[in-house]
């Protein structure tokens, strides 16, 4: 089935990473079935998911510094794409690469730089699953240049020889928040 190659990386209070591994678990466990017999004898390398790891942390780099016609270069989208972006909001289905696209999406992301610090991968023959988190910073639709670490699981299904990365969910809850603030959030205010 899935290969775990990083277990979840202990963090500060005992209770913080659980959520994570969890959830992981969960997806884990419901794409199991798209990875049965003999189809997931073979599981992504060692080598694959690391580079996998490296180009992920490319792309954060890329994106927080603007530079986005070589993010799109560097990101390698599935077809079928979806993303859960931070800013909360349905999913979005396919990404728009025009010029104009990248151009406003650069005009928003400046002076930026970002790492990866990861919490677990998960492998198989044709799918790897990233979690972690992306610890950034940079000037963000104007704001000044601050803090804009992401909890992010982002998914890459294979296409021949490549790795496309085909969905990718991040959300600003690094810090664990009150009771009240989650229900705030969920009420939608």
């Amino acid at each position: 089935m899935f290969k775990q190659f990083n277990k979840r990386v202990p963090q500060a209070g005992a209770q913080k990473g659980k959520g994570i591994s969890r959830r992981i678990a969960m997806t884990v466990a419901l794409a199991a079935p798209i990875c049965a017999g003999a189809a997931c004898a073979a599981q992504a390398s060692d080598e694959v998911v690391a580079g996998l790891i490296k180009r992920a942390e490319e792309q954060a780099k890329l994106f927080n510094a603007g530079e986005m016609q070589r993010w799109y270069e560097n990101v390698r989208l599935g077809e079928n794409f979806t993303l859960m972006q931070p800013f909360g909001g349905p999913a979005s289905h396919g990404f728009d690469a025009s010029p104009e696209r990248l151009a406003a999406l650069a005009a928003n992301f400046r002076n930026g730089d970002a790492r990866l610090e990861v919490a677990a991968t998960y492998a198989s023959n044709d799918i790897v699953v990233l979690a972690y988190i992306e610890r950034q910073h940079g000037e963000v639709h104007g704001l000044p240049n601050q803090d804009w670490s992401l909890r992010v699981t982002q998914v890459f299904m294979r296409d021949g020889q490549e790795w496309r990365l085909v969905h990718r969910h991040a959300d600003p809850l690094v810090h664990q928040l009150s009771l009240d603030q989650t229900a705030t959030l969920a009420r939608g205010k």
